[in-house]
């Protein structure tokens, strides 16, 4: 049965692609790894995928957003440096709070770590700082999408054109409200999501891409900053079939840090001493902290040194690999247990697995690979493909073949859903529709029955893999108005659920009675954006983006008229004194006047430029 719906799928999605490469064969498709904690931007070019640089040389960006007191907003790396000094203001993680619950347990865990201010907003978590140009208020969304915009403008620097046409990665466990708001964050920014694919899935389209090999069952296993996934993937000749997948969104490199964190925390403690209500401090911890973990996946000890670290004392302290291990064994361990889970899913034992491919930053730890390798009875790790790269890399191959680029035609997608979908039944039973790692696209329908002279329908749509609906996730509650009253079974219902090649769902109800015929189509709306909010935050994000670039343009100009100034101070300070002080005069004033425009910096260089000219020729005159 499997198979038949794979042969039926295949045939849609080579139809569907077909479709797609004629609509943008002349658009170029870019793939974004929107990670927690850093995030990587592709295009397919030349047979390849090509992983871009940023403005710093880094094919790497970090996902932070920062607000300057002067109104300038920082992305990447420029934000990241601002997180020790502007802590307040400085966003990171969000990817932990898109399309979250304000009330999940997760959630209220992660705003008691973070330095800026999180407040709950239409049952949603929202973001609050100041901008320099008042206190603002922002959706995860928007902070999404201020770094997907800069992925975009990243490709298009590169590409020397505008993009607008993307593939983003999300990780597997991805809950449909995620999913949902992580479109929503591409709208904003300006792209569109013509798929979402799972990070595993991406990674196995980076490992399996140009192998013509026979069948091979992949395990990939992707621990990054901030989401854990297994997945196991039949590789056939170009055909990638997720056969099943699993994880945690809420586990990674951070929270291995963090345990670092409140050990030392702790400590302090000890001593009398509150750390955690000095963001500076803890943002200084952070970052050290990090780095030792860097070190420690090739090193037995980092020492963390920093100097004024809280109330004018130093910080000291030695990190060991087996203390770091020590504190984190109970995190380590936890991702065995989703392996084992993704192995039964797939109704395969470890020996069926032919190869093991670890990706994301979190799987250099020397523990992690050392229980995997052990879990697998001392099998090879493979690390044939960039572990912070892969996701990305997998992205943009997929984009290539979206585009119509030739070279690709031979990768077919089979993608799943991570859980289970279904609608809640008399006595609060979970009925499920769609279990989960169904390949997708997919829709499935059931027939429901009204008891007697019920006039309406409520529908509570769940997902997860409880038997009890209390224990999964509520997606929607919808009303089917307007039933007849009559008696019990004599009026059917028959609701749809249809999951699109991104993951998301669709729910449609349907009732037949004896004189009519009703239909009503229903999204979980319930934590999504409202079109009138994505429209705003689209205006917004285009004001932010102006504004920058005119920031920029400012601080070039600036930056012309400096490099001019001491050019000229070097080459004729010493023979020219009435030059010499017009060029002191300017410098002056630009340390005087940090929020000059452009108009005024060009008045002062052609000022002194003239003044040049007069003089030299005054010099020709005397010669």
């Amino acid at each position: 049965m499997r198979m038949n719906n794979i042969l039926f799928l295949l045939c849609a999605l080579t139809a569907g692609a077909k479709a797609m490469q004629q609509d943008h064969k002349l658009r170029t498709v870019i793939g974004i790894d929107l990670g927690t904690t850093y995030s990587c931007v592709g295009v397919f070019l030349k047979g390849r995928a090509e992983i871009i640089a940023n403005d710093w040389g880094s094919r790497l960006t970090p996902s932070f957003v920062s607000f300057a007191d002067d109104g300038e907003r920082l992305i990447g790396e420029a934000a990241q440096n601002q997180l020790t000094i502007n802590p307040e203001n400085t966003i990171y993680d969000v990817k932990r709070l898109i399309g979250r619950e304000w009330f999940e347990q997760n959630v209220q865990m992660d705003i008691k770590l973070f330095p800026f201010k999180v407040f709950k907003k239409n049952s949603r978590p929202h973001i609050r700082v100041n901008t320099g140009q008042g206190v603002r208020e922002f959706a995860p969304e928007e902070i999404s999408a201020m770094v997907l915009a800069k992925m975009k403008q990243t490709a298009e620097d590169f590409l020397g054109k505008k993009v607008t046409d993307a593939v983003v990665t999300v990780p597997a466990r991805f809950n449909d409200a995620q999913r949902q708001a992580t479109k929503n964050a591409a709208k904003i920014a300006g792209l569109n999501v013509l798929r979402f694919i799972n990070e595993p899935t991406a990674a196995a389209i980076a490992y399996g891409f140009d192998r013509k090999e026979a069948a091979k069952k992949v395990l990939v296993f992707d621990l990054g900053g901030g989401t854990f996934d297994v997945s196991v993937v039949s590789i056939d000749n170009g055909v990638l079939e997720v056969v099943a997948t699993n994880g945690d969104t809420h586990l990674g490199g951070q929270d291995f840090d963090q345990r670092v964190i409140d050990y030392f925390v702790e400590q302090y403690e000890n001593e009398g001493k509150d750390l955690r209500k000095d963001h500076c401090a803890m943002q200084k911890l952070r970052h050290k902290v990090e780095k030792a973990k860097r070190i420690l996946s090739g090193a037995l000890q980092a020492r963390i040194h920093i100097q004024a670290f809280h109330e004018g004392h130093h910080f000291n302290q030695m990190l060991t690999r087996a203390k770091f291990e020590e504190l984190n064994e109970e995190l380590f361990n936890s991702t065995l247990k989703t392996v084992q889970t993704v192995l039964e899913d797939a109704k395969l034992n470890k020996s069926d697995v032919d190869e093991i491919v670890m990706i994301g930053g979190s799987t250099r730890i020397p523990k992690i690979q050392q229980l995997v390798q052990d879990f697998f009875d001392g099998k090879q790790l493979s690390r044939s493909i960039n572990a912070d790269e892969a996701v990305a890399c997998g992205a943009a191959i997929h984009a290539g073949a979206l585009s119509g680029d030739q070279t690709t035609n031979t990768t077919v997608l089979l993608d799943v859903i991570p859980l289970s979908l279904g609608v809640e039944t008399l006595g609060g039973i979970m009925s499920q529709l769609i279990p989960r790692n169904t390949v997708i696209p997919t829709k499935r329908t059931r027939t429901l029955t009204v008891l007697d002279n019920q006039t309406s329908v409520t529908i509570q749509v769940y997902e997860g893999e409880r038997p009890l609906t209390k224990d999964n996730h509520l997606l929607g509650t919808f009303k089917l108005s307007g039933v007849p009253p009559v008696p019990y079974k004599s009026f059917p219902i028959q609701v749809t659920f249809a999951v699109d090649v991104h993951g998301i769902l669709e729910v449609s109800a349907n009732g037949v009675g004896p004189d009519m015929d009703m239909k009503v189509v229903v999204t979980s709306d319930k934590y999504r954006l409202m079109p009138d909010e994505i429209d705003r935050m689209i205006h917004d994000a285009e004001i932010f983006a102006d504004k920058d670039k005119k920031l920029l343009e400012s601080l070039m100009t600036r930056h012309t008229l400096e490099s001019y100034a001491y050019g000229l101070l070097k080459a004729h300070g010493d023979s020219k004194p009435k030059l010499k002080k017009a060029i002191e005069k300017a410098i002056s004033w630009l340390d005087h006047n940090p929020e000059a425009g452009p108009e005024e910096c060009d008045k002062q260089q052609k000022y002194i430029k003239a003044l040049l000219q007069h003089e030299t020729a005054a010099v020709q005159d005397e010669l």
